[in-house]
């Protein structure tokens, strides 16, 4: 038969491509697929660059085909083989690397297989093709023929079911240096070995001849050598050793003497903070991390531990670098809660009456047992490296979060490095917050990987109504969530028992974090992201209510307008927890204060942004616009001390991290029938960039943004380091008041206003909560003015000291206009004063005490601080029982319906009336008695 030559196999190919892939106006609406790259061939590209499985700059978009007849296969045409020069001698075979021609027998053989092959394929990608109208499959190019000519569209069937055929076609596939091979040609049967050495010419058993010999050694030689192996499989071993090395870069830059480009000298510290100090090595270490992970990255492979690995380095970095550089732990609150857990080992009771967040003792009781227990005396190690282990461990129920969104590789790993990189706002240390927000996490995570629901829908839409069309074409979106996973009745039941657990828990240890555990619960079930019923909030809703309203009797009562007068002054809120706290700080400390701003502002712009680009893809994301308004209603019910904006930005971050990657990354995944995840696009009628370009535009502009964030983030989180540090010399200062506590002591700290709440700026109430008392001493701009100080001592018995400490001048210096140098001379004028006493004095803290007191006087025992006592009322038994039997009648009628939830039973109708009138009740009661001891 005639060959065809080159350019006539172009031509008919083109023409073929145009008259399947496009409409009148020119888009690739109906293309063809063309063949997916194996998955076994990672090496690069000659031509294009990429990998076999990445695909290529000229990807094309593929509508979805509901059906086989909706693609036709083209005739496959083989393309011209070049024809060696000369003839083979001596009845040599011809050389293979040539493509060397076949006979025309095993040519119409090769062409009948190639046809079968095609039309499987067909098939196979018709019922792999998504259901979508909306999206069209993107599907990587197959190499292009030595002449140019492109190669037929043909799907690979998928590998768990190979096609398999009597007679198979020749297989083009690349080598190990990534070049394409020559076509194999069909093996003959192998003759009886003892007429090996009388086959013929023509035959199968040809002898040996020199030739082949030399060809054998030809080819042993062409084969690529170790270093080239190594090299070509760099793409997987090159990313993990580049974040190896730049952790050991980073440990090395921070923990190595202070010099040239290495070292830190927290003495230099400035109002920036941290960054001030840091080497420039650091930077490199860091950016060489989050490079190393983008480079992972954008394989399109889902190399889970590679890229856990990576996010814990680049965790580590961030915020373990307090760790590496303080001899003690950061954040004196800390502090205040080991002292409170140590009380609650030592005593077994709460103290209500010292401080308010012992109405919430649960985290206290749990690490005051585990202290105890474990016989561990001295928990800086534990406070010191809280903040690095607590980010850890929100990573674990984030990424299973991720792992239930319709969304890329790309866009769910960036996801996570989001939410590392914006995490700045300090609530992971050794707190009832920090425990709380991981807890909430898994709560969230179960909720929607395991009571999930994501269901489109199918009903046409409303004739009349502009409103109501809206919504229903919203309702009719793609969800942009996984449904729930499939499970059996019993565990349903323990993954609901748990969740109510994670609320009693969480109620128990924090204020807040319930009510955003009960808002994120009733979000998802009015907009239908989950299968559990309204019943569910409503019993919650009742514990955390009752627990305020019966356990935390101290906290509230008598303080009803500080709790409720904050209700509806939205903007009163906002602006005490934003522009409130630029007024009054030093020049370089506001740019700090701005940069925090400035990096929540970006990620909701991040997020607004992807929003709307899945929008345009046809995709609904309830879930995380529910979990990124929900905290937002928390600005309408009051600051929380000014610190309610900083709470809102914590609870949303999670969702609004999800959106601002899919600004990114808004694409869909499609299945390629490789190891290499595809992207789907969506249809427009319009001129746009090609799909491999935007992919590694949005992946270089996702890069930047990340190194840009990690800047942002050392400058947000380490800001207040100047005064938030402890040094040795201020916990010695404390030791010596602890030592010295018996029977009781009193600690004055300095402020510039009396009577404003403020935290100080000492490592305090470590040890010994029951026999410190500690109060406030004021003090002014003037250095050399001890009036206040003096009339404090004063107005306290024996056993009273006022503490002068290097954070405490800093504070002053950064938030309140003192001078720089106030604090030294504030110090010199106490050392002169012939009223005081210096008892205790290092480079960084000092002590005094008045040098004389009038005689007789004693050092009195310590104040009680026992409970307030249990307020009740008259009404207060029955409102117990009722609110017993509410949990337990709406909880039971829960567990009822994961038994049937598709009918409704007699006795679940029943248990649901029953729970909802206890419910009543019990709220009758409480509402009682926040009127009776109010008022009382």
């Amino acid at each position: 038969m005639r060959q065809r030559t080159g350019n006539e196999v172009k031509e008919e190919t083109a023409t073929k491509i145009a008259g399947d892939g496009t409409d009148v106006d020119g888009d690739a609406t109906s293309r063809l697929p063309r063949p997916a790259p194996l998955p076994s061939d990672p090496a690069p590209d000659p031509d294009t660059g990429l990998s076999d499985e990445q695909p290529s700059e000229d990807e094309i978009e593929v509508e979805p085909a509901t059906s086989e007849d909706e693609i036709e296969p083209a005739e496959q045409e083989p393309a011209e083989q070049e024809q060696a020069d000369g003839e083979p001698a001596d009845g040599e075979p011809a050389d293979k690397s040539l493509g060397a021609e076949s006979p025309s027998g095993e040519a119409a053989e090769v062409e009948g297989a190639s046809a079968e092959v095609e039309d499987a394929s067909a098939g196979a990608v018709a019922a792999d093709e998504p259901e979508d109208d909306d999206v069209t499959q993107v599907i990587p190019l197959p190499p292009t023929a030595r002449d140019g000519a492109v190669a037929p569209a043909v799907q690979p069937a998928p590998a768990e079911e190979p096609l398999e055929l009597d007679d198979p076609t020749p297989v083009i596939r690349r080598d190990d240096l990534g070049e394409p091979a020559a076509p194999a040609e069909p093996e003959a049967e192998a003759a009886p070995e003892e007429n090996a050495g009388q086959a013929g010419p023509g035959k199968a058993g040809v002898p040996e001849e020199p030739g082949a010999a030399a060809e054998v050694s030809a080819e042993s030689e062409a084969r690529p050598s170790l270093v080239t192996r190594i090299a070509a499989s760099a793409a997987g071993w090159l990313p993990p050793l580049l974040t190896l090395e730049g952790l050991v870069m980073y440990v090395l830059a921070l923990r190595v003497p202070y010099g040239p480009m290495r070292g830190v000298d927290l003495a230099q510290i400035n109002g920036l903070g941290l960054i001030s100090v840091l080497p420039i090595t650091a930077f490199a270490a860091i950016g060489l991390i989050i490079v190393s992970f983008f480079v992972t990255l954008t394989q399109n492979t889902d190399r889970k531990g590679v890229l856990l690995f990576q996010l814990a380095a680049v965790t580590f970095t961030l915020h373990g670098a307090a760790a590496l550089v303080e001899t003690e732990p950061r954040f004196h609150t800390a502090w205040v809660h080991a002292g409170f857990a140590e009380y609650i080992g030592r005593a077994g009771e709460a103290l209500p009456g010292l401080d308010a967040r012992f109405a919430w003792p649960g985290f206290f009781a749990l690490f005051g047992f585990v202290l105890r227990a474990a016989g561990i005396h001295d928990p800086s190690p534990i406070l010191q490296w809280t903040p690095f282990v607590s980010n850890l461990l929100y990573l674990l129920p984030f990424v299973l979060i991720l792992r239930q969104l319709v969304a890329t590789t790309r866009a769910r790993w960036f996801a996570a490095l989001l939410f590392v990189l914006v995490q700045w706002i300090g609530q992971d240390y050794f707190s009832p917050q920090g425990f709380t927000y991981a807890l909430y996490l898994v709560f969230v995570a179960i909720l929607m990987r395991w009571f999930g629901r994501a269901e489109p829908r199918t009903a046409p839409l409303p004739a009349k109504g502009v409103l109501r069309r809206l919504l229903a074409r919203l309702d009719r979106l793609t969800p942009g969530e996984l449904p729930a996973r499939p499970t059996t009745v019993t565990d349903r039941v323990v993954l609901l028992t748990l969740l109510v657990g994670l609320f009693v828990a969480t109620t128990a240890t924090h204020q807040i974090t319930p009510f955003m555990m009960l808002g994120a619960l009733t979000g998802l079930i009015v907009l239908r992201r989950s299968t559990l019923t309204l019943a569910l909030p409503v019993f919650l809703g009742l514990i955390v209510v009752a627990w305020v309203n019966y356990q935390a009797t101290p906290f509230w009562s008598g303080r009803i307008n500080e709790l409720f007068g904050g209700i509806g002054k939205i903007f009163a809120n906002l602006q005490e927890n934003t522009g409130d706290r630029l007024v009054g700080t030093d020049p370089q400390h506001a740019i700090v204060l701005k940069i925090r701003l400035a990096i929540c502002g970006v990620i909701l712009l991040f997020a607004a942004v992807g929003l709307l680009r899945r929008l345009r893809r046809g995709v609904g994301d309830r879930a995380a616009a529910v979990l990124l308004c929900i905290p937002v209603l928390a600005l309408g019910l009051q600051s929380y001390g000014g610190e309610i904006g900083l709470r809102v930005y914590m609870f949303a971050l999670p969702a609004a991290c999800v959106l601002g990657a899919y600004a990114f990354f808004p694409n869909l995944p499609a299945h390629t029938g490789g190891a290499r995840e595809g992207e789907t696009q969506p249809a427009r009628r319009r001129l746009r960039l090609n799909p491999g370009t935007t992919r590694r535009v949005s992946a270089v502009l996702a890069g930047g943004t990340a190194l840009v964030l990690s800047v942002a983030f050392l400058v947000a989180r380490y800001g207040n380091e100047k005064f938030e540090r402890v040094t040795t010399g201020e916990a010695a200062a404390m030791e010596y008041v602890y030592a010295h506590d018996r029977p009781s002591a009193r600690l004055l700290y300095l402020v510039p206003v009396l009577g404003e709440e403020v935290t100080p700026t000492i490592p305090w109430r470590e040890r010994d909560i029951d026999r410190v008392e500690y109060d406030q001493a004021l003090v002014t701009k003037d250095p050399n003015d001890l009036s206040g100080v003096l009339t404090a001592l004063r107005g306290k018995a024996r056993n009273t000291f006022v503490i002068m400490t290097r954070g405490q001048a800093a504070y002053l210096e950064l938030n309140q206009g003192f001078g720089a140098d106030w604090g030294r001379r504030f110090r010199a004028a106490l050392d002169s004063s012939s009223s005081l006493k210096r008892v205790y004095s290092n480079g960084d803290a000092a002590l005094y005490t008045l040098r004389s007191y009038p005689k007789g006087s004693e050092i009195p025992p310590p104040l009680p601080l026992t409970s307030v006592g249990d307020r009740s009322t008259p009404w207060t038994p029955f409102g117990l029982v009722a609110l017993a039997l509410a949990v337990a009648a709406l909880f039971g009628a829960e567990l009822a319906r994961l038994r049937a939830p598709e009918r409704t039973t007699r006795v679940r109708r029943r248990l649901y009336v029953f729970g909802l009138v206890m419910t009543v009740a019990a709220l009758a009661v409480i509402v009682e008695r926040f009127l009776t001891l109010t008022g009382g």
